[in-house]
């Protein structure tokens, strides 16, 4: 602390909290200052009037054009954004607002900028009062996947919509329902008025690169839930806000929606034939039918996490595999047999980045991220319980969901993508004894994937697990840093002294204010001794053969041109080594996975773990997928290993840095056809000895996760997680553990 204080004569830079927030606050980079506009009905009022007709209702937002100026200077963002049709802007809508931009010579050879929008509800207190917030997100569309997927601030809040409240006396009157609608409606239009002459004239703004560009605003992708669809389409519930394929067969198909087509129907029809047979309320007018070249139904994006994560997986086959065994084996009988899925899932096997379930899925409080966790081990979990089908229609949509959340998507992929689509709508047919109808709203938006791949590019930068990420730092954390008197107000100063501390740090760093360290030591990690000879780590990892092992594998370093076996070769010819190693408890392995989240470059890093005692309860031996065949395509060239241990050792004056493995042999050429997933077991010598080798730490490819093939035996209860690679004898190769890993071992 000292160090760090001479610079300032020692005297901290901040007398106290209200020093420190003045600085912030006469701060200008990143200053976009709150706004506030007023609400009130302005209709027929009835005889007795209901106090929300006389209430006023605020709306605090910020102008969506400067917030927009700060994405496209973030210097950042400099090689990361595109400023022509690419990537998000690859696909037919940016194409065809391109197109009409060049057709106009006022706006010609402007850049386009796709204004993407996000809201939802959020709770951030239960227990003290069910404090309910509705914030609205913006970005834009020239910011590539991997910033946007990095949860950088190319998303930012730029208002909080009123929810009015009345009696329970008057909630569900249709007119108070139509008028908190219409102001949702109406405070988009207002908010983003200031976008609106820019629409059709372009203005020149400054870009991260330093250069100025003249720029056409547009209405991008409005990423919402089902619920918030509906309220942007203006649609009745239980229909589809993209297309009018009946509610009662949706996927029985219909022509997609359009503004023209809409307002013809809203013109021609009684508003009863508009419900009824349309599933449209006639008496409100979407917001982007105040802005140019905007069709909301066209705009509605996808939602891979409550269309397809806790939609389709968790809110429907999860909980129809439960009625389909109590339906079949009764509710004693089905209560034990998900009793022992639960203790399934609770044995799964650590992996960096998957979440332990201890109690199984018996618990209340589901989030998005425990239904993305679930969807990684269930399959598995319930295979030898549920019929072959029903196996099969869990793969197919498992399938489709990592398909359709790929960085890259090709007409190959479409091609997977119909595939899994077909099988999946084929195979839930098993569901058909305890399932009225499938005419599902978000089972049915699956069908409208391909097109809108095609419309707005890969779906998995416009999903709200993006913005629902982003409720923690804009809503709920400033939320609990307030003293929750108007907490609103206290919401929104925070966040704009966040937002003028990100862009005071990209500032800084621009001006190389950041390099360096101001700590002029750090805490050294405290290790467990390890084994310094090959003796005590032969002794210590119970493996007599190690000398042998290292012999082997030195022979094959040094002689990489020679065919032989070092097996055959006499003692004699093998090199040797008697010298000290050093031992670590884990390995980091570097890949490129796009597809996953991590930072700007694409880049993972994850550790694999060979640690005596882990967490001072258990050993822990990660597996890993080795590389054997760099030609070869996925798992045709790649086996799996369990490591034993990592060490390394002079030889001659070099470094090797080695692992100790035991091998796993694949169970047949090609996947299991039920589950999608290659089957491993470990492999033996015909003396029943371990199959174990010493391999270069170059060779590892990265981590692989196992999980126990269960068959239609129940587990015992005492069995922990960390037991099963002890356990049992053969295992599915987890190709869900995560999207990389589903590109690498499909």
């Amino acid at each position: 602390m000292a160090a760090t204080l001479a610079k300032h004569h020692d005297t901290p830079p901040f007398a106290d909290h209200k020093d420190l927030h003045n600085v912030i606050d006469a701060t200008q980079l990143g200053d976009v200052p709150w706004q506030c506009f007023s609400v009130q009905y302005s209709g027929e009022r009835p005889e007795v009037v209901p106090l929300w007709m006389d209430d006023e209702f605020e709306v605090w937002y910020r102008d969506p054009r400067a917030m927009a100026h700060n994405i496209i200077a973030n210097p950042n963002y400099k090689d990361e954004i595109d400023y022509a049709p690419f990537h998000f802007m690859s696909g037919d809508w940016a194409w065809q607002q391109a197109d009409t931009i060049s057709q106009d010579p006022e706006t010609q050879g402007s850049a386009l900028v796709p204004i993407i929008l996000s809201s939802d509800k959020t709770t951030v207190s239960v227990g003290t009062g069910n404090n309910e917030y509705y914030p609205l997100y913006a970005s834009i569309g020239n910011v590539r996947n991997n910033v946007q997927r990095a949860h950088r601030d190319a998303l930012v809040i730029i208002g909080f919509l009123t929810i009015p409240k009345t009696d329970r006396s008057h909630s569900k009157d249709d007119l108070f329902r139509i008028f908190c609608r219409q102001l949702f409606h109406s405070s988009l239009s207002a908010i983003l008025s200031s976008l609106k002459p820019f629409m059709t004239t372009h203005e020149v703004v400054r870009c991260g690169d330093g250069h100025f560009r003249r720029v056409i605003y547009s209405l991008g992708p409005y990423i919402a839930d089902y619920e918030e669809q509906l309220v942007l389409s203006c649609v009745v519930k239980h229909w589809c806000p993209k297309c009018i394929a009946v509610r009662t067969n949706l996927d029985g198909g219909g022509i997609y929606r359009s503004r023209e087509h809409t307002d013809f129907l809203i013109n021609e029809l009684h508003a009863d034939i508009l419900w009824d047979e349309f599933g449209l309320i006639g008496d409100l007018i979407p917001f982007t039918n105040d802005f140019p070249q905007a069709d909301i139904h066209e705009l509605l994006s996808f939602d891979l996490l409550h269309q397809l994560i806790k939609g389709a997986f968790k809110d429907h086959l999860v909980d129809w595999v439960a009625k389909y065994l109590k339906a079949v084996h009764g509710t004693k009988r089905s209560e034990e047999i998900m009793s022992d899925i639960d203790r399934r899932i609770a044995a799964v096997a650590s992996f960096s980045g998957l979440q332990q379930f201890p109690q199984g899925r018996n618990f209340k409080q589901w989030t998005g991220d425990d239904s993305k966790a679930l969807m990684k081990v269930f399959l598995p979990a319930i295979e030898g319980h549920v019929p072959q089908d029903m196996v099969r229609a869990f793969c197919a949509l498992l399938e489709f969901c990592y398909l359709v959340q790929r960085n890259v998507i090709t007409e190959d992929t479409m091609i997977q993508i119909q595939d899994a689509l077909y099988r999946f709508h084929h195979y839930r047919k098993i569901f058909n004894t305890v399932i009225p109808t499938f005419s599902l709203p978000r089972q049915h938006s699956m069908t409208h994937y391909v097109d809108m791949i095609r419309l707005f590019g890969t779906p998995n930068r416009l999903c709200s697990s993006i913005t629902e990420l982003k409720h923690i730092k804009a809503v709920k954390e400033p939320w609990r840093w307030s003293n929750r008197h108007n907490a609103l107000g206290q919401m929104l100063v925070t966040n704009q002294r966040l937002d003028k501390l990100a862009a005071s740090r990209v500032d800084f760093d621009a001006r190389g204010m950041l390099t360096g360290t101001i700590l002029s030591s750090a805490l050294a990690a405290l290790e467990r001794k390890r084994a310094q000879t090959v003796a005590a780590l032969a002794h210590e990892v119970a493996v007599p053969d190690l000398r042998r092992l290292i012999r082997y594998f030195l022979f094959s370093q040094l002689n990489p041109d020679d065919a032989r076996n070092p097996e055959d070769i006499p003692a004699a010819g093998l090199p040797r080594h008697e010298g000290k190693l050093q031992v670590f408890n884990s390995a980091a392995a570097t890949f490129y996975a796009p597809s996953d989240l991590n930072g700007i470059g694409g880049m993972q890093r994850e550790h694999i773990r060979a640690c005596p005692l882990w967490w001072n309860e258990y050993p822990r031996n990660d597996c890993m997928f080795i590389n054997t065949d760099s030609d070869a395509e996925g798992m045709r060239g790649l086996e799996v290993a369990r490591v034993i241990c990592f060490f390394s050792f002079k030889h001659d004056w070099e470094v090797y840095p080695c692992a100790l493995i035991q091998w796993f042999e694949k169970i047949g050429d090609c996947p299991d056809e039920n589950t999608g997933m290659w089957m491993v077991a470990p492999s033996f010598h015909e003396d029943g000895s371990r199959d174990l080798a010493v391999i270069h730490i170059e060779t590892v490819f990265r981590a692989a996760h196992l999980i126990p093939i269960y068959g239609s035996e129940y587990i015992p209860p005492s069995l922990k997680f960390y037991q099963s690679l002890d356990t049992f004898g053969s295992f599915y190769v987890n190709k869900y553990a995560d999207h990389h890993t589903f590109e690498i071992a499909s």
